[in-house]
C-alpha cells in the first residue's frame, strides 16, 4: 500500500493526467466535506459538489482498474436500442471487421418457409478448428427484419470438440436469416437463407 502510494504521489508530480485527475477530485471531496462540517449539514450546494465529486471518483476508479477502452472494444460492448436496424446490429457487434462468406465453413439450416414465425427450427454447423490454438468461440443468429434483429448468441470452447448449435428463434416477418461465427482470433464468417414467414411469431411490427 506505500509503494502504491508512493508510486501515485511520484505520478502527480511528474505530471500523470490519470493520477492528477484522482488527486484533484480527491481535493474536491474534501473540500466537500469541509463545507458541510462548517454549515452543520448538507445543503443544495454540497449535495451537488459531492454528487459530482462521486461519479468523478468512480469513473477514474474504473479507468484506472480496467483502463480505457478501445473504440472498437466499446462498440461491442453497446447495448441494443428498442427497434435497431440490422446494420447498427452488425456494427455495433463486430465493428469495421468484415464478414466472410462461410460456404463451405458454416452451414446454416431452417425451412425457406415458416408457417409459424413462433417456433423456427434453426441449426448451425462451422466446419472449422476446435482446437486450443484456434477455434470457434460465438455463433450469432441474426434475423434482418426483427425489432431487434440479434436473436441469439451461443458462446463456444475447445473443449465442445465440434462447433454445432441447435435451437428455436422468432421470426417477425419474411426475412434473411443470417449466422454468424466468430473465430477466437476475432476473424468472421457468416452464411444467410431467405425464409418466408406465413404468421408473424412476434407481437412487434416488423422493420419495413
Amino acid at each position: 500500500m506505500c509503494q502504491a502510494f508512493s508510486t501515485f504521489v511520484s505520478n502527480v508530480l511528474n505530471g500523470s493526467s490519470k493520477s492528477i485527475r484522482i488527486y484533484s477530485t480527491y481535493r474536491e471531496a474534501i473540500q466537500v466535506r469541509q463545507l458541510v462540517e462548517k454549515s452543520g449539514g448538507l445543503s443544495r450546494r454540497a449535495f451537488l459538489r459531492c454528487l459530482g465529486a462521486v461519479i468523478a471518483l468512480t469513473a477514474v476508479a474504473r479507468e484506472l482498474l480496467f483502463g480505457a477502452e478501445a473504440p472498437g472494444q466499446a462498440a461491442s460492448l453497446g447495448l441494443p436500442l428498442p427497434e435497431e436496424r440490422v446494420e447498427a446490429t452488425l456494427r455495433r457487434l463486430f465493428g469495421n471487421r468484415p464478414l466472410n462468406q462461410g460456404d463451405g465453413k458454416v452451414r446454416l439450416e431452417l425451412p425457406l418457409i415458416a408457417e409459424d414465425g413462433a417456433n423456427v427450427a434453426v441449426t448451425v454447423e462451422a466446419n472449422l478448428p476446435m482446437t486450443t490454438a484456434a477455434y470457434v468461440s460465438n455463433i450469432y443468429i441474426i434475423s434482418d427484419k426483427n425489432r431487434r434483429p440479434m436473436i441469439a448468441k451461443f458462446s463456444l470452447a475447445p473443449e465442445a470438440g465440434r462447433a454445432f448449435i441447435a435451437t428455436s428463434i422468432r421470426l417477425a416477418a419474411t426475412t434473411d436469416v443470417r449466422a454468424v461465427v466468430e473465430m477466437n482470433d476475432g476473424i468472421l464468417y457468416a452464411a444467410s437463407k431467405h425464409v418466408r414467414v406465413t404468421v408473424s411469431g412476434c407481437g412487434d411490427v416488423p422493420q419495413s
